[in-house]
């Protein structure tokens, strides 16, 4: 049975441009799986803690853990228990000042862990252990971003992603863009028109 993670980072709730696409990509998914589980994780509904100086310590420890420590990491644990047993995740994403919104960085500083998602090898050389797994993530931007446009340099979510995913070892990425999502925001276009077209593309990376 195949599994797919969920994930929503935004902060706009059921104006979230990047939630309805993530929406449209699990229907899809459950269409085309129809014996597939979903897990879904709401990074707004349920925000991760920060990691602190308790994590570190029961990360890095060579002791057994403390009470206090495995209390601190019981969250880390059921992240990466998450990221372990699904075989696709989607992520929903909006650019927030050209980088990632801090519930998902809280998120990434979580689920990267020694011994859990990363080995380091002989020579320190890092081996990520989420290997097989297939990632799409469904990024909404205020303007445009691409390889062609001025603001190409600022985005900084694309090549964190798959630099920190890369490292865990995620290799099979799929970024698909909602450029100009803010035209809605502000009203200069009908939300159900914009939307729609990119719905469909993304329906069919679920298909595919």
């Amino acid at each position: 049975m195949l599994t797919l993670l969920h994930l929503d980072s935004s902060s706009r709730g059921a104006r979230s441009i990047s939630r309805d696409l993530t929406r449209a990509f699990v229907d899809a998914w459950k269409t085309a799986h129809p014996g597939g589980e979903v897990i879904t994780r709401d990074l707004l509904a349920t925000p991760v803690p920060f990691v602190d100086e308790t994590w570190v310590a029961g990360v890095f420890s060579l002791l057994p853990a403390t009470a206090e420590q495995r209390q601190a990491l019981a969250v880390s644990d059921e992240l990466i228990a998450e990221l372990k047993v699904a075989d696709h995740y989607v992520f929903g994403v909006p650019m927030y000042n050209f980088g990632i919104p801090a519930v998902l960085k809280a998120y990434i500083d979580q689920i990267t862990r020694l011994g859990k998602t990363v080995l380091l090898a002989p020579g320190n050389i890092s081996v990520g252990l989420l290997r097989g797994k297939k990632m799409t993530v469904i990024l909404a931007c205020g303007g445009t971003y691409g390889p062609e446009s001025v603001l190409a340099p600022c985005n900084f979510v694309e090549p964190y992603l798959r630099t920190i995913f890369g490292f865990l070892g995620v290799k099979d990425m799929t970024f698909f863009t909602a450029d100009h999502a803010s035209d809605v925001a502000f009203g200069k276009i009908d939300a159900e028109s914009y939307l729609q077209p990119l719905r469909e593309q993304v329906c069919a990376l679920a298909q595919g």
